[in-house]
């Protein structure tokens, strides 16, 4: 099946909900970016987006997706942990650690999609130099997320900016449609050529999603089935926001 065909415009109805929904998403990261200290457990992180979405009676699209089967409501990834880690109650956080967080949420029929990596107490300048890149690349994929681009715009501008900068994009795992299903179309590489894809057009809604590595852009998946790192344990970031196309500037949806 086509993405194309799976891409669903919104109408401003419906906008409006998502961007409740993307303003209770960003609650959620923000709890958890607030519990990033040493010795905190990654199930102590999902506990807390949990009581978030809870008090909007929402629910997470992560918690029972895929097979096997996700187990959390949130991903936890740290350091090499480039997405889809695990929460665990043995996994404690460490000093200099950097933890990429994605949530999801639920609302009202829509999903809001949207990711941070932070560090835990000081981190290096490597780390550093790689966060502000990663977020970097991502605004400036939304910079093109405008009517009449094509999709190739916003992945080539985030490829350019990335490896610009000595640091790589994955190939394997892409940006992608969100609304009524967490997965809609059009799928958005984090590399391309600009003035390729597909049009973009009004009441389009889509989480760019740059997720960077520093040493190479192979990844490998854990026995788990679901944690992707990098596949030579360098560090990774990954930074996300849900996006809509308007008849002017892109609008984020995922924000406070």
């Amino acid at each position: 099946m086509s993405w194309a065909r799976q891409t669903n415009i919104k109408t401003p109805a419906e906008l409006k909900i998502m961007r409740e929904a993307g303003h209770i998403n960003a609650s959620v990261l923000a709890a958890v970016k607030e519990r990033l200290q040493p010795g905190v457990t990654t199930a102590d992180l999902n506990a807390a987006a949990e009581e978030v979405l809870k008090s909007y009676g929402c629910t997470s699209p992560f918690k029972g997706y895929g097979h096997p089967p996700y187990p959390a409501s949130v991903t936890i990834s740290i350091n090499d942990e480039l997405v889809h880690g695990i929460p665990h109650p043995k996994r404690k956080l460490k000093e200099g650690d950097i933890v990429s967080v994605d949530s999801g949420t639920i609302y009202e029929g829509f999903v809001a999609d949207s990711a941070l990596t932070a560090g835990v107490g000081e981190i290096s300048p490597q780390a550093k130099k790689l966060l502000e890149v990663t977020e970097g690349a991502l605004h400036e994929g939304i910079s093109k997320m405008r009517k009449g681009n094509r999709t190739g715009d916003v992945s080539a501008a985030i490829q350019n900016y990335v490896e610009s900068r000595g640091f790589y994009v994955t190939k394997e795992y892409t940006g992608h449609g969100v609304g009524r299903k967490m997965h809609e179309g059009p799928q958005v590489p984090n590399y391309g050529h600009a003035g390729s894809g597909i049009l973009l057009r009004p009441g389009m809604t889509i989480a760019l999603e740059p997720m960077v590595l520093v040493g190479t852009p192979e990844t490998r998946v854990l026995p788990d089935q679901w944690t992707v790192v990098s596949a030579d344990g360098s560090l990774t970031a990954h930074f996300e926001h849900s996006v809509a196309v308007t008849e002017g500037e892109p609008l984020i949806l995922t924000v406070l």
